[in-house]
């Protein structure tokens, strides 16, 4: 079984190790250098780069440079998708995103994981687990999303947090590690619009 083939089953393996996952790294890099660099008004020459980059595009979708992700073809965004600068996505393992979701600034997901055994991590061995965000979700600044977990829809997550274990549907949650904070309710309507 090749390095690839392990990465795409969520086996530990080693991409340095593998000639097309080092092509399709450096690829993805470029990409993401080159989107970088365009002018921010040059809107559909930007669109046109990030239709390059990611795996699948459902609608309409902004994203802030800079932007950084491994390969690509693992991210998939819903609808109405919006993050603003410095979003980055370490897709070894599949992340997906629903409709309307909308990021912060500096924020990151990271599917990749290392081995605790300094033996093991210094082969460099990757174990990646896949993350994904349900519809209506809102991430606030400087969010830290780790491998495996699952954010609910309709939820917030508070700015400042680490997601280290899933989160459910219709909650604010904030901190380091990240936690449901309470439901979010009716009386939240308009709340903060005044």
């Amino acid at each position: 079984m090749t390095e690839r083939e392990k990465s795409m089953k969520g086996l530990p393996h080693q991409p340095w190790k593998d000639d097309i996952m080092k092509e399709e790294l450096k690829n993805c890099k470029d990409l993401c250098y080159t989107y970088n660099n365009i002018l921010p008004s040059k809107i559909d020459e930007k669109k046109e780069v990030m239709e390059k980059i990611l795996g699948k595009i459902h609608g309409n979708f902004v994203i802030g440079q800079s932007f950084w992700c491994d390969y690509g073809y693992n991210i998939e965004i819903g609808n109405n998708f919006y993050s603003n600068h410095n979003l980055v996505i370490l897709d070894c393992a599949k992340v997906t995103f629903g409709d309307n979701v909308f990021i912060a600034p500096n924020c990151g997901f990271y599917t990749a994981s290392h081995p605790l055994d300094k033996e093991e991590r210094n082969e460099v061995i990757v174990v990646a687990k896949p993350i994904k965000v349900g519809n209506n979700v809102w991430i606030g600044g400087n969010v830290t999303v780790l491998p495996g977990v699952e954010i609910g829809d309709d939820t917030i997550i508070g700015a400042g947090s680490v997601v280290t274990k899933s989160i459910p549907e219709g909650v604010i949650a904030v901190g380091n590690p990240c936690r449901v904070v309470r439901k979010i309710t009716e009386e939240d309507k308009m709340k903060n619009i005044k």
